[in-house]
C-alpha cells in the first residue's frame, strides 16, 4: 500500500517543533561528523523540516522523505514493529554512513515523523576527538557542577553541602546569614520544588521547617 501524507494535529505540530530542538542540541553535542535529520510525515515531499550537517546527503530543509523511510513509517504503522532502526548506508558518492531512523510518536499514538542520525564515517579521527575535548584542553575550567545520585535524599545532601561549603568559605557572609544564604542558594537550584524537601533540609540544617519556609518567603519578596 502507498504511503500517503497524513494529517497533523496542533499537537503534532508541537511534537515535530519540539524534535527540532532536540536535533539542535545533539548536533552540538556529537559535532560536524553527524548528519541529523527531522522527517515529517505531513508532508512527504518536503518531509525535512530540520538538517543539520546536511552537507554530507547534500540535503536541505523542503528536501522529501527517502525511500527506505517511507518503508519504515509505512512498517511501524501496519504492523506495529519496533519504532527504531539502525544500519550501515551510503552518501550520493558512495561513502561510508553508520545510521538510525527513529520514530516520532503523535498525540494519537501514531507515527508523524522521523528522526534520523546519520554518522559520516570518513570522519577525521581529530575531529571525532575535538567534539570530545574541552577549548584548549582545559578540562577542569569547562566543567560544569551535576550531582549523579541514586535517589532524591542523596541529591539534597549534595546540594546541601555545596551551599553549605561556598557560604562558609566566603569570609564576607556574616555567620548570622550564613543559613539564609545557603537556603537561597537552594532556592535557586529548585531543591525546594521536591516534596518533602523543605523539611528534610531544615532536619540536616538542625534548624525548624518554619524557618526554612521564612527565609524561602524573604527571598521570593526580593
Amino acid at each position: 500500500m502507498k504511503q500517503k501524507p497524513i494529517s497533523l494535529t496542533k499537537g503534532d505540530l508541537a511534537i515535530l517543533e519540539s524534535y527540532k530542538t532536540l536535533a539542535e542540541g545533539l548536533a552540538n553535542y556529537l559535532g560536524d561528523g553527524y548528519e541529523i535529520v527531522v522527517h515529517s510525515l505531513g508532508n512527504l515531499e518536503h518531509s525535512v523540516i530540520k538538517i543539520i550537517n546536511g552537507h554530507h546527503t547534500s540535503r536541505r530543509e523542503g528536501s522529501p522523505i527517502t525511500d527506505l523511510g517511507l518503508t519504515m513509517a509505512r512498517s511501524i504503522n501496519e504492523s506495529g514493529q519496533k519504532k527504531f532502526m539502525s544500519y550501515f548506508n551510503e552518501t550520493p558518492k558512495g561513502e561510508p554512513l553508520k545510521s538510525t531512523s527513529i520514530a516520532i510518536t503523535g498525540e494519537k499514538g501514531n507515527t508523524i515523523g522521523l528522526l534520523c542520525i546519520n554518522f559520516y564515517m570518513n570522519t577525521p579521527l581529530s575531529a571525532i576527538l575535538a567534539c570530545l575535548t574541552p577549548e584548549n584542553g582545559d578540562f577542569r575550567n569547562n566543567t560544569y557542577s551535576e550531582s549523579f545520585v541514586e535517589d532524591i535524599d542523596d541529591l539534597l545532601k549534595l546540594s546541601l553541602k555545596e551551599a553549605s561549603e561556598k557560604v562558609y568559605s566566603d569570609r564576607s557572609i556574616a555567620t548570622s546569614n550564613k543559613n539564609k544564604e545557603i537556603i537561597s542558594i537552594l532556592n535557586d537550584k529548585g531543591i525546594f520544588n521536591f516534596k518533602d524537601a523543605v523539611i528534610k533540609i531544615a532536619d540536616m540544617m538542625g534548624i525548624s521547617k518554619n524557618t526554612v519556609y521564612m527565609h524561602i518567603r524573604n527571598i521570593t519578596k526580593k
